[in-house]
């Protein structure tokens, strides 16, 4: 027998495709909600500023049960933590369909808030299955998959939305409401799927560290567990893993910036209608699952994980920048292709480094923190850009994202430490 190439890596294992399929499944589950909140929470009698507050009420629920998840993923095991938090979102989007008043959406919202950062335990999954020189590969093509989620959602709604309304017992489904009902269903496809095909993977009784360099490196983890939500915050002094969790705030503050104004951008400025929005959509999706799938991996080969990442945050800001100065459709959409294939790369690259620079025992902890980050850029972003548009205009919050951006691009050079401490 030939013997294998130094340069060939093992295949992905079966339970890497199990925990992508989840991803694509759960992502779908989430974007065929998207295009019918703001006029679902309208049939509520809900002002716009209410029914903004139902992204942040479910963004903020999010970053208080990820790392909750996360360190009990920790503690108890991926498997089981995944599937409760899968059967959550069935549960909120149930009671989100049939919620005849609008204490109720909000609190299906926040439910599925809670159980919603499932996204951290399947993270830790491939970081637990997957050997350092997979995982960019790996986390590429989970990311590929959770974005092409995003492509498959938008089209099912509106899909959904074709369905008459029904009249479950006492409880009735507008149209808008059965986005929630198919996104039920969906979930609770994952949830079965991984109920069933899914093996545990988190090694719950492996002996502690004994390598003092690596025990000062990774402090051992408390054997009682807490909800200590300071450690949201404490983990911002680790030298190298409070960077990237800056990092991934920062990332996620100015790219919720754009996609709250390009929705009016696109709608009033182009004057485009919400069908044509949809296809923006599902065209940004197809091209970032296209770039994440076919063009990381080769990146990742000839460049340093930094270097790719500092390459494309510097290149979504200039499009930032040049996307109001040509107010026209064409121009519009060339540039959003090109920032549809270069924001593929930042969350993946982020993940990769702080997977490799983190404690293999703590892989669900920090991935849980680092998804709060993300959570909470989630939350504060919208709120920022719906303030420059409503103050300044729809150009200006993409001169501010583009700024930022490209700002982080320099920020994100601080991550070539060639001692990975974390």
């Amino acid at each position: 027998m030939a013997p294998r190439s130094q340069d060939a890596k093992p295949r992905l294992p079966f339970q890497f495709w199990i925990v992508a399929s989840i991803a694509f499944i759960n992502s779908v589950s989430f974007t065929i909600i998207i295009p019918t909140l703001y006029p679902y929470a309208k049939q509520f009698g809900l002002s716009d500023f209410e029914a903004s507050l139902l992204t942040t009420a479910y963004s903020l629920s999010q970053f208080i049960g990820t790392p909750l998840l996360g360190q009990l993923s920790d503690r108890w095991g991926r498997r089981p933590l995944l599937v409760i938090s899968l059967l959550g979102t069935v549960v909120a989007n149930l009671v989100a369909a049939i919620a005849g008043v609008a204490w109720l959406l909000f609190a299906a919202r926040i439910l599925d808030g809670i159980t919603g950062g499932n996204n951290s335990i399947a993270q830790a999954v491939v970081s637990d299955i997957t050997s350092p020189e997979q995982r960019t590969q790996a986390f590429g093509i989970y990311s590929g998959l959770f974005r092409l989620g995003f492509v498959a959602g938008p089209p099912l709604s509106y899909v959904a939305q074709l369905v008459p309304p029904l009249q479950i017992g006492g409880w009735g489904v507008s149209s808008l409401g059965m986005s929630f009902l198919v996104s039920a269903a969906i979930a609770l496809v994952a949830a079965v799927l991984c109920f069933f095909f899914l093996s545990e993977t988190q090694q719950l009784d492996e002996p502690p560290i004994t390598d003092s360099a690596a025990a000062d490196r990774f402090p051992a983890k408390k054997k009682d567990f807490q909800l200590d939500f300071l450690s949201l915050f404490t983990a911002l002094r680790r030298p190298v893993v409070g960077r990237i969790l800056l990092m991934t705030f920062l990332n996620g503050f100015t790219f919720t910036i754009f996609t709250f104004a390009f929705q009016p951008f696109f709608l009033n400025v182009l004057g485009q209608d919400a069908k044509n929005l949809a296809i923006a959509f599902v065209a940004f999706g197809l091209l970032a699952f296209v770039s994440q799938v076919f063009f990381l991996e080769p990146l990742r080969k000839r460049f340093s994980l930094v270097n790719v990442l500092v390459g494309a945050l510097i290149a979504r800001g200039v499009l930032f920048l040049l996307m109001p100065a040509w107010p026209n459709i064409v121009a519009f959409s060339v540039l959003l292709g090109g920032f549809g294939l270069v924001n593929a790369f930042p969350m993946p690259l982020i993940d990769s480094i702080l997977s490799t620079r983190s404690n293999q025992k703590e892989q669900g902890e920090v991935l849980g923190i680092n998804a709060s980050y993300l959570s909470m850029s989630n939350a504060i972003g919208p709120a920022v850009s719906g303030l420059l548009v409503t103050a300044y205009g729809y150009s200006v919050p993409f001169w501010m994202a583009g700024a930022l951006t490209v700002a982080i691009a320099g920020f994100a050079l601080t991550l070539r430490d060639p001692a990975p401490q974390a």
